[in-house]
């Protein structure tokens, strides 16, 4: 075996790694995978024995491609009212492949994308650097061009933002669904009060707002409220498809096999305290929803 195939074996055993860096960091499963392959690009460019650590090289590398991504992300962004929604992971309650689990590896819920996609890019590598992947704030701070003290009080900031907005969600899969199949029950019976014992009073709706009228994210708050706004949506309780998004309970809501929107729930301590949904149409046909084929 040549160095090149060396490198490049060594490379594909760290690929899965990367990509989950990246995702977490970009939020797109598209840019993602752009981030690990201009990894690959700048590996094979570099000499390769002047590298110690390839596992916490490449690491570092990701983070900062995916922080100039970001900071790109930011400056060209055209309407600042409209949420980077994340691209949910979608998946059969009975089937998660290798690729997808590895990419949802600590429980990355589509809630917690969500509240990183509100975070600075400083804050955001920092958070996922460091409270995900456990690399030192001395070498956080070298890609940030600032203290390792700095870099600490980015995530600790980060820490704070993703405690209050994502809230870690109950483990057992079978008590979220029963809770979600309650709150879809309650809505297509126009059930009122039931809709509001499987809420939390504190729950909030989060949606990229993309189907309005201008387009502009939103966020409604409060048990009353949002099973007002459930009990709106009635007509479309026949075209709910259970789904696994990102690791948690969801539903895929397709009209007419045309998906309307991908719905996550966030499910604690036995009631809904978040709800994220992606309701952009051209996002939805491209996501790869033949997982929930019979």
């Amino acid at each position: 075996m040549d160095e090149n195939e060396w490198l490049a074996e060594r490379f594909e055993a760290n690929r899965a790694h990367l990509r989950a860096v990246a995702y977490r960091m970009l939020g797109s499963l598209a840019e993602a995978e752009d981030a690990v392959q201009e990894a690959w690009i700048r590996l094979s460019s570099s000499d390769s024995a002047e590298i110690d650590n390839l596992g916490g090289w490449l690491t570092t590398v990701v983070g900062r491609i995916c922080l100039n991504a970001l900071r790109s992300r930011r400056t060209r962004r055209e309407d600042p009212l409209l949420l980077h929604f994340p691209d949910p992971i979608v998946s059969r309650e009975d089937d998660i492949g290798p690729e997808q689990e590895a990419l949802l590896a600590d429980a990355v819920g589509l809630a917690l994308l969500v509240v990183l996609e509100t975070l600075a890019p400083a804050e955001r590598l920092a958070y996922v650097l460091h409270d995900m992947f456990a690399v030192p704030f001395e070498e956080i701070a070298s890609l940030l061009g600032r203290t390792p003290a700095a870099a600490r009080q980015l995530a600790s900031r980060a820490r704070r933002r993703v405690q209050e907005g994502a809230p870690e969600p109950d483990v057992d899969l079978t008590s979220q669904r029963r809770v979600v199949d309650a709150f879809f029950a309650a809505a297509r019976d126009g059930d009122f009060e039931a809709l509001i014992r499987v809420l939390d009073p504190e729950v909030t709706v989060r949606s990229d707002g993309a189907n309005l009228r201008p387009p502009a994210a939103t966020t409604i708050h409060g048990a009353a409220a949002v099973a007002a706004q459930a009990l709106t949506f009635t007509r479309l309780s026949p075209f709910v498809r259970p789904a696994l998004i990102n690791g948690v309970a969801g539903v895929v809501v397709a009209p007419g096999g045309k998906p309307f929107s991908v719905m996550a729930f966030t499910v604690r301590g036995g009631r809904i305290v978040a709800i994220d949904a992606l309701t952009d149409p051209i996002r939805l046909r491209q996501l790869d929803l033949a997982v929930l084929d019979d």
